[in-house]
């Protein structure tokens, strides 16, 4: 499995931080709570995972990328035990 890592500076602590990004799928569904309060579906499909390595994990889909949502890394480590969401490298 390959992933992308990037160093980012951190600028109020003089920090580097590592984000490791992978490109996934989305077979089935997975919810996410919008900024309505109302869970929404995360559309089938291609998808980005960025982790900085805390409690959550970023989904990025869209053809621009335009839409994503913080969803727990557990959450994503059961849709990934189902075939929900298949990590593609």
């Amino acid at each position: 499995m390959s992933t992308v890592s990037r160093q980012t500076s951190n600028l109020t602590r003089g920090q580097a931080m590592t984000i490791t990004t992978h490109s996934a799928r989305i077979t089935g569904p997975l919810s996410y709570l919008a900024e309505s309060g109302q869970q929404q579906q995360i559309p089938l499909g291609p998808c980005l995972l960025e982790s900085e390595g805390g409690p959550s994990v970023n989904i990025i889909w869209g053809e621009q990328g335009q839409s994503s949502a913080a969803l727990p890394v557990e959450t994503l480590t059961a849709a990934q035990a189902t075939g929900t969401l298949v990590l593609l490298d």
